[in-house]
């Protein structure tokens, strides 16, 4: 390694970089300054003169060679448009000054809020959700023994900093007329990660990150093979996350198999550190609480000194939340955990069109209600607003619940000072 440094710094003299031309103008210029302060010494008063002139050019020789320099190695680096130097600038300066931010969740919810968070603030940690047994990463699960990759995908390309056909390529489903049918790549890319790296996964999710340039950091909550376990108000019992909602049975409690499943330390220094977390939006009992339930995490966010919101569903899931209230939804949390994970709870108060509602009507999902009083009484801080998108679907509007949430953290941070 001694050997080949000295090799690597003449590199930087190759012919066609542009940096050898500015870096003899920076040495000419050093010689020019060194010979002008000798002259500046003599005794006559025209030498120094000269003496003064040339300090004054070999000044110009040094801050031309390094300005240029630095121009050339900033070229290098930038893609080529006009306004990406100032992106950059404002990234480095505005998002790192932003709260160190953790969100724990799983599926859309969790990766809509992340999209628009990064905009915010560059110090922001997902903790994300593994027990998803559905679709691809379920697949993928039983073939290859990995924890579930299609939430951590998601989240990977809601934070990705990468050029928008990467995120695509990522999110790339492959068609019914390939053996691939049904899988993501970014699925296929992870897995293939996993193997690469000795069946490390955590290290999988880290070579992911770099190659789409994300901005904060995705953390699985856990590397334990976990399946999610639903007990319902009658006793029985069903594992799998994508089998749960299929019981139409109301849950009583949601638990793991194995039960010993281990938390990332990752996980637990970023709630240790965080200013704020952020539980939601997504599916109360398969997004939200598997990762709550884990040992360990409900434990540090209790103890965690951070903000805690909890950001309510505008929809009842069928299957899952059938006829809750915002306040079912915080009861829950709170019974499957204890009451220090949440200080406030954000929730939509706007009404949904009735023509928006009438394919929900037929799935038996209707608007959550924001019984604000009943969530009060319960100990909690309660932010009733507008948080409705309705496009083809009734969910959250991200630029209104990424700006409820904002003044929501900007104002505690002010009454923390």
């Amino acid at each position: 390694m001694a050997q080949g440094a000295p090799h690597k710094i003449f590199k930087w003299l190759y012919p066609g970089i542009g940096i050898k031309r500015w870096f003899f103008t920076t040495i000419l210029g050093v010689f020019t300054v060194a010979g002008g302060a000798i002259a500046f010494t003599s005794s006559f008063s025209l030498v120094r003169f000269f003496g003064m002139i040339i300090i004054i050019c070999g000044i110009t020789f040094v801050v031309l060679g390094i300005g240029k320099m630095t121009v050339s190695l900033i070229t290098l680096f930038l893609p080529k448009r006009e306004q990406d130097l100032v992106d950059i600038l404002y990234k480095r300066r505005y998002l790192e000054r932003g709260p160190k931010i953790v969100a724990l969740g799983g599926g859309h919810g969790l990766s809509n809020l992340l999209f628009g968070l990064k905009e915010y603030s560059a110090n922001i940690t997902a903790i994300v959700t593994v027990a998803d047994s559905g679709g691809s990463s379920g697949r993928l699960r039983e073939e290859f023994n990995i924890v579930a990759p299609g939430d951590i995908r998601n989240c990977l390309v809601a934070l990705a900093d990468a050029p928008a056909l990467m995120g695509e390529l990522f999110q790339f489903r492959f068609s019914k007329d390939s053996q691939l049918q049904g899988h993501n790549f970014g699925n296929l890319f992870l897995t293939a990660m996993v193997q690469c790296t000795g069946g490390d996964f955590k290290k999988a999710v880290e070579e992911s990150s770099r190659v789409l340039a994300i901005r904060g950091t995705v953390i699985p909550s856990t590397v334990s093979n976990v399946h999610l376990v639903a007990e319902y108000s009658d006793g029985t019992r069903q594992e799998g996350e994508a089998k749960i909602p299929k019981a139409h049975s109301r849950i009583r409690k949601v638990f793991l198999n194995p039960a010993d499943a281990i938390p990332t330390p990752e996980a637990l220094e970023a709630i240790k550190e965080a200013e704020v977390i952020v539980l939601g939006p997504g599916s109360l009992y398969t997004s939200v609480l598997p990762n709550l339930i884990i040992p360990g995490i409900a434990e540090a966010i209790a103890k965690s000194s951070a903000f805690k919101i909890y950001v309510c569903n505008v929809m009842t899931q069928l299957g899952e939340t059938d006829g809750y209230k915002a306040s079912d939804h915080m009861r829950a949390l709170v019974e499957h955990t204890n009451q220090d994970i949440i200080n406030a709870c954000l929730v939509n108060n706007a009404q949904a069109p009735q023509e928006a509602l009438i394919p929900y009507k037929n799935e038996n999902s209707f608007p959550v209600e924001a019984d604000a009083d009943a969530i009060r009484s319960m100990g909690f801080m309660v932010v009733a607003t507008d948080l409705l998108g309705v496009t083809d679907y009734v969910r959250h509007d991200s630029k209104k619940l990424i700006q409820a949430l904002i003044k929501i953290i900007e104002k505690h941070r002010v009454l923390k000072r």
